[in-house]
């Protein structure tokens, strides 16, 4: 179905999520890892069931789950994902939410701290089950010097590798836990295959000084991610074919084990797999000229996607080019209908000459979009999501949110 026939069906502003462009994504990644790794996905990047779904079940293996909440927990078992194929990754896991995933099956959690590992011993003790845990680690150093740096610098993420020596009796200690490997994040959106491959290189050197550290053999090494994606730009997916053959080498010299199994090698990722699944089909509610700039109001703003490029982490969007490639181009601004300055998706993107009425395509919308948005501000409904595959629909759904009464069981302390 055309993009306009959709949107007749099915409304406006609306994403549609293509799961043969998923499964691509998975082979591809699947092929620029060395063979065996295992690939968790990121359901931070698209939480949608089905998307989840069409991941695990990809030919190939398909992917486990990396989570880092109650609500990613939820989605990952509606995907068909059991607790014993997530990972619970967080900085602020609470004694409640770890009760939940364990409850849930989960067995596998990123440590972040000494006390991090603290609180998830206690809960897997009262759950009468001991969790395997992977020590997040913050290297004091780095390789890539561009791109989102994760790692190298004060921060709530990881155990600062200078630190680890001294902590490592203390963690051996902490009932309920059984500490099996390293887990690291050192970048996302590498810049280059280079600078993936150089901080994947430096990663493994810290990974077996951590084995050194731990005095025992590292069951799982995760990798992290750093693999790009673009967002809301038209593009490609970038490929890495020197990749595998550079991380093995890097794999045999610091951990020659490896391709007997130990360590096993994972590696995560979320925009990568998924970017190029969705599109955002808006549509032009009014054109507006300010004091010689030309306004181009959607009936999506921030409110469906963008609501993190304010953080400066997420570039303002590109259209989409039209069929018609001969249409004149027009600058102006994007913007959306929620009543503030801020709700600006481009401040100078170039289109057709634009009308109300016209159909405006995000491209690259499939990962960090509408559940990374301000979903909930100013109370709009949110865009209907349809998912196909094969040109034929799979599903159609709507988020939506409800608020619910939950006050203290003495009505007299309400005030309070």
């Amino acid at each position: 179905m055309t993009r306009e026939e959709l949107v007749r069906r099915f409304g406006s502003p609306l994403y549609v999520y293509d799961l043969d462009r998923v499964t691509a994504a998975y082979r591809d990644l699947a092929d620029w890892m060395p063979e065996g790794t295992t690939i968790y996905y990121a359901l931070k990047a698209n939480p949608h069931p089905d998307v989840a779904r069409a991941l695990r079940t990809a030919p190939g293996g398909g992917c486990h789950a990396e989570i880092s909440s109650t609500g990613e927990l939820a989605a990952a078992l509606a995907a068909g994902f059991a607790g014993a194929d997530c990972l619970y990754t967080g900085p602020g896991k609470t004694a409640g939410e770890l009760a939940e995933a364990l409850a849930a099956g989960v067995r596998l959690f990123s440590v972040e701290s000494l006390t991090d590992l603290e609180h998830i011993g206690a809960a897997a003790t009262a759950h009468g089950t001991v969790a395997d845990c992977l020590l997040r680690v913050n290297s004091a150093t780095a390789s890539a010097a561009t791109s989102i740096r994760m790692t190298g610098a004060p921060s709530q993420f990881g155990n600062d590798m200078e630190e680890l020596p001294a902590r490592v009796a203390a963690m051996r200690e902490v009932r309920g836990t059984r500490i099996i490997g390293a887990h690291f994040f050192p970048l996302s959106n590498a810049a280059d295959e280079d600078s993936l491959l150089g901080e994947f290189r430096h990663t493994v050197t810290v990974a077996a000084e951590v084995e050194r550290v731990l005095g025992a053999p590292l069951e799982l090494v995760d990798l992290g991610g750093g693999f790009a994606a673009p967002y809301g730009v038209p593009g490609t997916r970038p490929g890495y074919p020197s990749l595998r053959k550079g991380l093995e080498e890097a794999l045999d010299r610091h951990l020659p084990r490896w391709r007997e199994g130990t360590p096993r090698i994972a590696c995560e990722s979320g925009r990568y797999l998924v970017s190029d699944c969705g599109e955002l089909h808006c549509t032009v509610v009014n054109v507006k000229e300010s004091r010689g700039r030309t306004f181009v109001i959607l009936d999506a703003g921030i409110n469906a996607f963008g609501g993190m490029a304010g953080l400066g982490r997420l570039l303002p969007v590109q259209v989409k080019p039209a069929p018609d490639g001969d249409a004149p181009g027009r600058r102006a601004a994007l913007a959306g209908p929620l009543c503030t300055p801020g709700d600006l998706l481009a401040r100078d993107a170039e289109l057709p000459d634009p009308a109300p009425g016209d159909l405006v395509t995000i491209p690259h919308a499939g990962a960090y979009g509408l559940t990374a948005s301000l979903s909930l501000f100013l109370g709009r409904p949110a865009p209907t999501e349809v998912v196909i595959r094969g040109g034929e629909i799979v599903s159609v759904s709507r988020l939506r949110s409800q608020r619910v009464y939950d006050p203290p069981r003495n009505p007299d302390t309400w005030s309070e």
